[in-house]
């Protein structure tokens, strides 16, 4: 009888899923329509989930050095506090650095290129009076002595000026786009707070949840897979910190050693994008060579050849050891993570494909180890062996090896 009723049971959730998936796929604006609402509706409380978790790594080391106050409630108040407020000191800091400095190098960039493209005019004329057969090849499909170059040069420049002044123009237009969203911004900060007081009474209610409509067994998988998962996220946002600053003091460092311009704003540029991992940094770069390009284009050039250099040491020797050690993932898995959650979901996948990625490793190696005790494979198959490398060339001088030793095995008997 019980077999059964499991029976039916599980006939009843496929026919469910099977009537979902249909009307998923044959009702997709209503779909479309409601999963909007959903996300309108729960958009904050997902924020304010995210952020206490994020914040709940610094939050707990701050708790572990007050160990030394004893009522929890106070250690709590004082730990969030002041998580919040390093949290809006760093913002505060960098925003101070960047801001500025981003506002007079986009001023000073105009006449710059206005005097950049002066002396571009005349070395493109000293050029052509110095090759006349190339001037004469190029009269034949353009006015050239009829064109006025310094127009050229001015439209150019206003140009460019009038790009920078929209880009500009859409930046502050974005920042006030986000000063509207401040309602949903409170909201998601406050439910962030509330979550951080009360992590353990949320875990406990979470974990009763799962055991009491789950079977036992599912449920300490489900439990212990958030566990792992916790564990890793919080060690990666750890070590993606550190990983950072270490990027941030190199560039700084090097900068300074070269007598580059610009050295705060650009490091910290940099590590900025660097959260981003592996390829973050790469924006960094870019940003930084335009607004050393406008003080010195030679440095510039540098700042690449010197970002390269910077970028494979942390590649191949920082991050895989300070956030790939981390979570468990060496750095060839890191670097595919980074591709696969990049490809898939974008600058957001690149962040969260790295602790999935090695949630998923530690999992599926528990389940080989299992699977392979389970089988009794003798270990001696799982060692590596060295590939059998077979030639024409080889076999025909081993069959002549062959062939002299038995002329001299039949000549020795000979005699």
């Amino acid at each position: 009888m019980n077999i059964e009723k499991k029976t039916l049971r599980n006939i009843f959730i496929g026919v469910i899923v099977c009537i979902v998936l249909y009307w998923i796929l044959h009702e997709t604006e209503r779909v479309k329509a409601i999963y909007g609402v959903l996300q309108n509706v729960f958009s904050p409380f997902v924020t304010g989930a995210a952020i206490a978790f994020i914040l709940n790594v610094p939050m707990r080391a701050i708790e572990g050095l007050m160990k030394g106050i004893k009522h929890n409630t106070l250690r709590r108040s004082i730990a969030v506090v002041l998580t919040f407020l390093a949290v809006a000191l760093i913002l505060t800091l960098v925003f101070l650095l960047l801001i500025p400095q981003m506002t007079d190098t986009v001023q000073s960039l105009i006449p710059k290129l206005q005097s950049f493209a002066s002396t571009t005019e005349g070395s493109i004329r000293s050029f052509l009076s110095d090759n006349p057969e190339l001037l004469d090849m190029i009269e034949k499909y353009t006015d050239i002595e009829n064109m006025d170059w310094s127009s050229l040069a001015q439209k150019a420049a206003s140009w460019l000026g009038n790009s920078v002044s929209q880009i500009w123009g859409t930046t502050i237009s974005a920042i006030g786009s986000i000063t509207g969203a401040l309602m949903e911004i409170f909201i998601a900060l406050v439910f962030a707070i509330y979550c951080l007081f009360a992590k353990e009474t949320l875990a406990r209610q979470g974990r009763k949840l799962v055991y009491a409509f789950f079977p036992e067994k599912f449920a300490d998988g489900v439990v212990r897979v958030i566990r792992l998962t916790n564990s890793t996220f919080s060690n990666f946002l750890s070590g993606q910190c550190i990983e950072v600053c270490i990027l941030g003091a190199l560039f700084a460092v090097a900068m300074a050693i070269f007598r580059m311009p610009y050295i705060p704003l650009v490091s910290v540029l940099v590590a900025v994008t660097a959260f981003i991992p592996v390829v973050g940094a790469w924006a960094g770069c870019v940003l930084g060579a335009f607004f050393i390009l406008v003080a010195n284009p030679i440095q510039a050039v540098w700042f690449v050849i010197m970002f390269v250099v910077l970028q494979q040491i942390e590649n191949n020797l920082i991050y895989p050891r300070v956030v790939g050690t981390s979570i468990g993932l060496s750095g060839m898995w890191v670097l595919v993570a980074v591709a696969v959650g990049g490809e898939f979901m974008g600058v957001a996948g690149m962040f969260l494909m790295i602790p999935i990625a090695s949630v998923i490793y530690v999992l599926l190696s528990e389940k080989v180890k299992k699977l392979l005790a389970d089988k009794e494979i003798d270990p001696e198959k799982l060692k590596p062996q060295e590939p059998e490398l077979r030639s024409k060339f080889k076999e025909r001088r081993e069959k002549r090896k062959e062939k002299k030793n038995a002329k001299k095995l039949a000549e020795k008997k000979d005699k």
